[in-house]
């Protein structure tokens, strides 16, 4: 496990999106106020007090091997345009006929309904790491019809690039029950009543729309 000898906004921020959280339920699990980690964003070189190096010390300990690998791969940019990589995420919007995939993610207080996602290392392909992560998460084997585009995400504070995909092959299931409680085929007519339209990127609606 690496050993974080001084925590700073950008090292936090790695972890967050390490956990997959939003700035209030990573707030929450160190213990301090959403808008200290609105201010590790906006301010990526600030150190952290003591009490919180601490916080995130423990945080760090405790969490999941798969927190941990990710959080080597965030936390360890090697220039100002391999950081800029380092905090992406491949978001895949699978399709099977009129069906779309969704994960549940297990949250530390409630259940959240998402597209199947992974990191992308620095240097790494968003279509590979959609791909990828899909058949990890679910057994789904699928390919890139068509990126949708890209947005900072407006709960998690990343880069998400979200790719629109064919189902191929697989039959859906969790592969993943540490990070996921279910796995999906949602009827694209209803899918607002998992995930809010309000925080699906728009783009996605539109292709959904259309296919």
């Amino acid at each position: 496990m690496d050993i974080v000898d001084k925590w700073s906004g950008r090292t936090a921020c790695a972890l967050q999106a390490a956990f997959r959280d939003t700035n209030e339920s990573f707030a929450e699990r160190l213990g301090v106020a959403v808008r200290t980690v609105a201010g590790w964003h906006s301010a990526p070189d600030t150190v952290p007090r003591p009490e919180i190096q601490q916080a995130l010390d423990t945080t760090h300990e405790r969490s999941p091997d798969s927190v941990r690998r990710r959080f080597t791969v965030l936390s360890r940019p090697t220039s100002p345009a391999t950081q800029a990589q380092a905090l992406r995420v491949a978001i895949a919007v699978v399709m099977r006929g009129d069906d779309v995939l969704l994960v549940c993610r297990r949250g530390d207080d409630n259940l959240s309904w998402q597209f199947p996602a992974g990191m992308v290392k620095p240097g790494g392909s968003i279509a590979s790491v959609a791909v990828a992560e899909t058949h990890a998460e679910t057994g789904v084997h699928c390919a890139v019809r068509d990126e949708l585009g890209s947005r900072v995400h407006p709960k998690t504070g990343v880069l998400a690039s979200y790719v629109l995909c064919d189902y191929l092959a697989g039959e859906a299931t969790n592969r993943d029950a540490v990070e996921n409680m279910d796995v999906a085929w949602v009827p694209r007519s209803v899918l607002t009543r998992f995930i809010p339209a309000d925080r699906i990127y728009p783009p996605i609606l539109s292709a959904l729309e259309a296919a």
